[in-house]
């Protein structure tokens, strides 16, 4: 007897089974899709390590840059002052003033006296806001008035504002911390030195600005060095000064150089930015 062939499946029925499956391929890698877009990650098995990259930090949590935008250093040297600035009689240094060793060379005797040794050295080394790379003063001038036998050294420094007003701030604590104290250039006492801080007040001028006149017995009877210090800020960026003399004080010499010195800054700055 013969048998009847076996009934093949028709090509229709065979196709849906094979579309089936790659519908559902297609449907899960949409998904999967949609789930990355979405910010979704995928279900992973109990642990284990995910392996995208960490969330970046926001502005706000990131360490701050170690400086604000600066002047150029071209910028700092149009924005100094000149001996022209201060009237006859003053010219480029020609060299430091014999008092800077003779007088200032000296430390504060007592050991508690930190604030006050600081002091010393800052009117030696001219560092008022401190000698690292990052406050290294971008331009500086050194102008003597030969007759008078005075000396100004002017700097210009840009750092964080509020580091600046710190500074100026702790200058401001001076005539009290430190208004007469002892200071000697040999490490004992029979070289003593009366030193005495007062508050000086600078012509309103920048955002902040202090100053202190520090007078210095010398090396010598009845010799008295007297040194102004003084600093503007403005912005980011801060103007300080010297001005010593054996003799009489230039005061008008201080007051032009903050005046002129703080306009002349301010202009540079707002030249800056303009061409930015």
């Amino acid at each position: 007897m013969q048998l009847a062939p076996a009934a093949r499946p028709s090509p229709a029925g065979a196709a849906r089974p094979l579309l089936g499956a790659a519908l559902s391929a297609v449907l899960a890698l949409t998904a999967t899709a949609c789930d990355t877009a979405g910010g979704r990650a995928p279900d992973r098995p109990a642990g284990t390590t995910p392996t995208t990259p960490p969330t970046a930090q926001s502005p706000a949590a990131l360490p701050s840059p170690a400086l604000p935008p600066v002047l150029t250093r071209g910028q700092a040297r149009a924005a100094l002052i000149t001996a022209a600035d201060l009237g006859e009689g003053w010219e480029p240094t020609r060299g430091a003033a014999t008092w800077r060793d003779e007088v200032l060379k000296a430390t504060a005797e007592r050991t508690d006296r930190g604030d006050c040794r600081r002091l010393l050295d800052i009117l030696y080394t001219e560092d008022l806001f401190g000698g690292g790379a990052t406050t290294e003063p971008r331009a500086s001038a050194a102008l003597d008035d030969p007759d008078g036998g005075a000396q100004l050294h002017y700097r210009i420094t840009s750092y964080r504002a509020a580091d600046l007003d710190g500074t100026l701030a702790w200058l401001g604590t001076l005539p009290d911390t430190c208004g007469r104290f002892e200071a000697d250039a040999d490490g004992t006492a029979r070289d003593a030195r009366d030193v005495r801080v007062t508050a000086l007040t600078p012509p309103k001028a920048g955002d902040a600005r202090r100053g202190v006149r520090v007078t210095v017995s010398g090396t010598r009877p009845g010799e008295v060095l007297t040194v102004d210090l003084v600093a503007v800020r403005v912005g980011d960026d801060a103007l300080s000064l010297t001005n010593g003399t054996l003799g009489e004080p230039a005061d008008d010499a201080t007051l032009t150089a903050v005046e002129v010195g703080t306009r002349r800054l301010t202009e540079v700055r707002r030249q800056g930015r303009a061409q930015v």
